[in-house]
């Protein structure tokens, strides 16, 4: 049963910095394209991030300059590194792994809540 665990959530003030981290409890970490999905109260869940196992990124407009997402594929961890957030970053965080080697399988971590105030 794979397993992603996300943790790094909390209550942060605007202009502040948090780092999310996901583990991925699956055989090849490198098989997986790694995303991090956002959801706010009464909004649907939007992509945030992404990375290959290549390395390769892509971001929301709304995140370009300020989120960082990277992984280690020896710790089968991916991070996303959260600076100056924002009230409208206020959201849950979920981690997505997306197998794209062989057979096609996703999964989904339970999700951290991320809160931007003051």
């Amino acid at each position: 049963q794979v397993q992603l665990v996300e943790s790094g959530g909390g209550l942060v003030q605007p202009g502040g910095s948090l780092r999310l981290s996901c583990a991925a409890s699956v055989s090849i970490f490198s098989f997986y394209v790694m995303d991090w999905y956002r959801q706010a109260p009464g909004k649907q869940r939007e992509l945030v991030a992404t990375i290959t196992s290549a390395g390769s990124e892509n971001y929301a407009d709304s995140v370009k300059g300020r989120f960082t997402i990277s992984r280690d594929n020896a710790r089968k961890t991916v991070y996303l590194q959260m600076n100056s957030l924002k009230a409208e970053d206020t959201a849950v965080y979920f981690c997505h792994a997306r197998r794209v080697v062989g057979e096609r399988y996703d999964y989904w971590g339970q999700g951290t809540q991320v809160t931007v105030s003051s």
